[in-house]
């Protein structure tokens, strides 16, 4: 299926690593997880465990290498 919107940033886009756990890409997420009610924890891109805030209406997640991405710019994607 081909999609106008542009791809998921690097942090939580396809990767090499799962964004909950950290281990390899496709491994299971814990259940809070696959309910949407976990902030992304590790980078997708390089695994690296990145800077996460969780507000009232959402969290943002920075990785030190490929940038930061915000629950607000996802929810366009729902």
């Amino acid at each position: 299926m081909i999609s106008d919107s542009p791809a998921l940033p690097a942090p939580v886009g396809a990767g090499n690593f799962n964004v909950y756990t950290g281990g390899p890409a496709g491994s299971v997420s814990p259940t809070t997880a696959q309910l949407g009610l976990e902030p992304p924890r590790f980078c997708a891109e390089c695994g690296r465990r990145m800077i996460v805030q969780v507000r009232p209406d959402g969290w943002w997640a920075k990785c030190s290498r490929h940038g930061q991405v915000d629950s607000k710019d996802l929810d366009t994607r729902r």
